[in-house]
């Protein structure tokens, strides 16, 4: 009983050892990245159904992934959600009148879309856009406070795991609710499922933040514009930009993947969403990998390793011919593909500037997200010339030539420079806490004096 209890001790002991969320605040900001990311995660509910729905209207591949690109547009231009609500608060605030207004709009374009019931090409697009850009501005007001936060605690790649394995856990569901509403043709259920999860975000805000009153300060947002000046002339900043576009650029499946899955294997439309849901918890599990691998590699390593892989398992795609081949393929790749992204968004946050860091990173974002764009793009457009078959073919070769650019980056020298910020700022944070009479405070933009309810006490709905 005794050498049980000793293994059973020892087991706790790794896991506790495992888990990167030390302090009561980096598991209260997990906790709340998890919730708003899953919210998110849910505005990809109706993509198979529209999808399908198109493809059963006669649309070609590009013109279905044309539909999805511009969709994507409010998330190339996040660096302006940012200035708008650094130096133009509504009503004294910075923060929670923007994501009040913003998540009620994507809501807002769910619902209306529900209501509506059209299938109109225009019409659909319109409301999509609107939910997008509702999602992408709250989306830049958290990846804000991760990057703060997570500098200071040396967290940043443990709270992006935690983010994207919200995002993807939310997109299993997406995958089999998706895929059944798809088989069933039900558009309009699936907008109103999405439009109701922006509420979520509106509910934790309510329920963590407290916001001081910020009046508008001409002569701060003067001095940050020419600090973001200063910091576009850094050599650094616009190779990780380049090296994180060339890597997402490598050209997509896209849509064309759905037509490949139906006419060509013969999946219904719930098998297809039940492989999304596979591949999405594949992207949880390495979403929670990631989390104490950042801890123990050297991001060089970690990002050297994960363009290897995802080439590979690119390049295995070829035997992609069944149900079981599906099955594994997909799920393998959900993993793959979460370490590489993770890898590539940690080394997007340590590059940014202090003291602008959430400007930036919504900048490198916008760059990493015009990647996508682009990759769903060229995807689309060549698989009507080149087939299934030569577009693996050219994916894969896209991925590999990432490694030409790993040389220029410096990713070593980028790491050091982030710990030692980090260990500094630690510092000055407790110096600054011991002081006489100060008021502790983590956050420019957030006051910690009044947290709000505990999240562990479970009254967050």
């Amino acid at each position: 009983m005794a050498t049980r209890c000793s293994y059973d001790d020892g087991m706790f002991s790794a896991l506790a050892r495992l888990n990167p969320f030390k302090t009561a605040e980096g598991r209260r900001l997990a906790l709340l990245f998890a919730v708003v990311y899953f919210a998110q995660g849910m505005w990809y509910l109706p993509n198979q159904t529209i999808t399908i729905v198109f493809k059963d209207a006669g649309y070609s591949v590009a013109h279905i992934t044309n539909f999805f690109v511009v969709a994507g547009i409010p998330w190339l231009i996040k660096p302006l959600y940012g200035l708008l609500s650094d130096f133009y608060p509504i009503f004294g605030r910075r923060r929670v009148s923007y994501l009040v207004m913003t998540s009620s709009l994507a809501a807002f374009g769910g619902f209306l879309a529900a209501a509506h019931g059209s299938t109109d090409y225009r019409t659909l697009l319109v409301l999509f856009t609107m939910m997008g850009f509702g999602l992408a501005f709250t989306d830049v007001l958290a990846d804000a406070v991760m990057v703060e936060r997570g500098r200071q605690h040396g967290l940043t790649g443990a709270f992006q795991s935690v983010q994207w394995a919200a995002i993807y856990t939310s997109s299993m569901l997406v995958g089999l609710i998706g895929g059944w509403m798809a088989q069933r043709r039900n558009l309009g259920a699936a907008f109103f499922l999405a439009g109701c999860f922006p509420v979520i975000t509106l509910i934790m805000t309510a329920a963590f933040v407290r916001e001081k009153p910020a009046p508008r300060d001409r002569a701060a947002l003067n001095e940050r514009l020419v600090a973001v000046g200063d910091a576009l002339g850094a050599r650094e900043v616009w190779l990780v930009a380049g090296f994180i576009f060339f890597f997402t650029f490598s050209p997509s499946f896209g849509p064309g993947f759905l037509f490949y899955q139906t006419d060509r294997l013969g999946f219904s439309q719930e098998f297809i969403g039940a492989l999304n849901a596979l591949q999405s918890f594949g992207s949880v599990l390495g979403a929670l990998t990631y989390g104490p691998l950042s801890r123990r590699w050297p991001l060089r390593r970690t990002i050297n390793v994960s363009i290897g892989l995802s080439a590979a398992w690119t390049l295995v795609y070829l035997l992609y011919r069944g149900q079981w081949s599906g099955a594994v393929i997909d799920f393998t790749y959900g993993w793959v593909y979460m370490v590489t992204t993770l890898s590539l968004l940690d080394l997007a946050a340590r590059v940014c500037p202090t003291h602008i860091e959430g400007a930036f990173f919504a900048l490198l974002m916008s760059v990493y997200n015009a990647g996508i764009q682009v990759s769903q793009w060229a995807g689309g457009q060549l698989w009507e010339s080149v087939g299934f078959e030569r577009l693996v073919l050219i994916s894969t070769v896209a991925t590999l030539l990432t490694y030409i650019l790993v040389p220029f980056v410096h990713i070593e020298r980028i790491e050091a420079a982030s710990s030692a910020a980090a260990h500094a700022a630690v510092a000055a944070h407790e110096a600054a806490h011991h002081r006489p009479g100060h008021h502790h405070s983590t956050s420019p933009d957030f006051d910690d004096s009044d947290p709000g309810p505990d999240p562990r006490s479970g009254s967050r709905n």
